[in-house]
């Protein structure tokens, strides 16, 4: 089967849930046997979101390779177990630096370069996955996908999107019934009026028929149920088939979409409009199974999320990750955010209070530190659960050479170049970087785990669900051996090894190391009942199906506190 291009457009509002849809699809279509891949294009003219604000972007999602991505990448590889890599992820700046670097290498051979048809042409073959080529037909990156979804970032209308629009406008002309355009609106409910209305969707699929692009498939983003008068309506002045018209109400969790979507014909409409035969509906039981679990979860388990950022989808991976494991434990995890920036000697134990775990969370820069190391001291001395990741797991090793090993001027060079005790320094190969961009320990990288630690506990019990109840999509964790791991990281400061055997005689324990460069992955207290920290981002790797098993056991040891 040649490979079928399915292609994500938004109008009306942003933050309808493009990825979410994105992503059901993707799994809808995977459940009936079909290999999948979805990529995002963004139009910002960043080349990636690592400098962008969290608070203007949300969280920077990481790839096995080494990318900084997009949030909805944690989407799709959280629904489908999919591994994306660098190609998944396209913006603006990426698409105009290749332009121009090819420019100035000669590639256009003296050709004036334009919008159309050199910038159009390198978003074709991107969208398309085809390598460079200076001939017209340019070899894939790969044949093995039969759909390559593609979600394009923002709403129709944006100026910095209409090349991406002219892109698959032409696309749509030359892939014919191989190529189907999925539009994602908003029914707005007017309270005043009672009523729904379907005009701003009317409109935005005219401003998408005014750019030479018909949809296919609508999907309209509604609080409130629209009947099938309504959804007729819509199908009628939008030139939409009836059964291509589907509504994403709102659902008690994103995990329920798949299914609605699936009920509601969403993946048969888009093999019907593309001339693949429906078949039979897949059972999906392992996805029915785990919303089973989500809807008979009643108990709760409160965790702090310790960090800087108020803001929901600046942790989107970790709070996912705490939920995930919530829902294969039978609880729901309540997550409570606590501003470390405001965090006290005096008001912790106010703040933290009612806690059954704390997670100390990651992120760059002096602002709010000190307060994660507070929480840090405060959750050892009194044996609550402890997960740090990345700048948590950094703060912990501070906090712990300042109250136990007696460095009371303990810090990181990233925070205080000059302090004596650098208990976490730059890495080697990173003082000589000047540009921000692009340049931490990016990607997967192994981790030798010690025998009979906590840690190796955790990844070991793991590997035996795995293999009790296989499932279709694979874990995103690598787990090579019993005691060997491949996670993925973004940072450009480490645990400083001059003082490693400090450390251990102390009591904090080294569990993980690199075992390429010796640099210490994971720490932990043995003594304490749950006192992790890890220098990766093990929130990237769990998924609907495989939750991670560091966040699995974090929680398993936070239900016991309410008992």
């Amino acid at each position: 089967m040649d490979t079928k291009y399915i292609f994500v457009t938004g109008g009306v509002v942003s933050s309808l849930g493009k990825g979410i849809i994105s992503a059901s699809i993707g799994k809808l279509l995977q459940a009936r046997g079909y290999k999948v891949t979805i990529q995002k294009f963004d139009p910002y003219i960043n080349i990636d979101p690592g400098t962008l604000n969290p608070y203007e972007h949300g969280e920077c999602y990481v790839t096995a390779d080494g990318m900084e991505t997009d949030l909805d990448l944690g989407h799709y590889e959280r629904f489908t177990g999919i591994h994306t890599t660098r190609n998944n992820s396209i913006t603006t700046g990426r698409i105009y630096k290749t332009v121009i670097d090819r420019e100035r290498h000669g590639d256009y051979l003296g050709k004036t370069i334009q919008v159309v048809p050199h910038i159009t042409d390198e978003i074709k073959r991107r969208m398309l996955r085809q390598e460079y080529s200076l001939t017209s037909h340019p070899s894939p990156l790969t044949s093995d996908y039969d759909f390559v979804i593609t979600e394009v970032g923002g709403t129709i209308g944006d100026i910095e999107s209409a090349p991406f629009m002219e892109a698959i406008r032409q696309l749509r002309w030359e892939l014919g019934r191989d190529a189907v355009c999925v539009h994602l609106t908003y029914v707005p409910y007017l309270k005043a009026a009672d009523e729904l209305k379907t005009k701003p969707t009317q409109h935005s699929v005219k401003e998408l028929q005014g750019m030479g692009i018909q949809p296919d498939i609508l999907v309209l983003r509604t609080e409130r149920h629209l009947d099938d008068s309504m959804r007729l309506k819509v199908a009628s002045f939008c030139n939409v088939d009836l059964e291509c018209v589907v509504q994403s109400e709102d659902m008690p969790s994103i995990y329920e979409v798949p299914v609605s979507m699936q009920r509601q014909g969403l993946d048969a409409a888009i093999l019907r409009k593309i001339g693949i035969p429906v078949g039979e509906t897949p059972a999906m039981k392992p996805w029915h199974d785990f919303l089973d679990k989500q809807r008979n979860a009643k108990r709760e388990v409160h965790i702090g999320l310790v960090g800087k950022y108020d803001l929901q989808d600046a942790y989107k991976s970790i709070r996912e990750s705490l939920n995930l494991a919530g829902i294969y434990n039978n609880v729901k995890a309540k997550i409570h955010f606590i501003n470390s920036q405001n965090l006290t000697t005096e008001n912790v134990a106010a703040e933290i209070e009612g806690m059954a775990g704390i997670v100390i969370c990651p992120g760059f820069g002096q602002r709010g530190i000190e307060g994660k190391i507070i929480a840090a001291e405060y959750c050892r001395t009194h044996d609550i659960p402890t997960f740090g990741i990345c700048l948590g797991m950094q703060m912990m090793v501070i906090e712990f050479a300042r109250n136990v090993l007696g460095y009371q001027d303990a810090n990181s060079a990233e925070m205080n170049p000059d302090t004596p005790h650098n208990v976490i320094d730059i890495m080697e190969e990173q003082k000589t970087i000047t540009q921000m961009g692009g340049t931490m320990r990016l990607g997967a990288y192994d981790c030798e785990l010690r025998e009979g630690s906590k840690v190796a506990q955790a990844y070991t019990a793991a590997a035996s669900r795995a293999t009790l109840s296989p499932e279709r999509n694979s874990s995103l964790f690598t787990l090579h051996s019993s005691l060997t791991i491949s996670e993925r990281h973004r940072h450009r400061y480490e645990f400083n090894n001059k003082y490693k055997e400090e450390y251990e005689r102390a009591g904090m324990k080294c569990v993980g190391i690199n075992p390429a460069a010796d640099l210490v992955e994971i720490v932990e207290i043995p003594d304490k009942r749950w006192y992790i920290g890890a220098q990766f981002h093990p929130e990237y790797s769990s998924t609907v199906l495989h939750p991670h098993p560091l966040f699995m056991d974090f929680i398993k040891e936070c239900i016991k506190t309410t008992n």
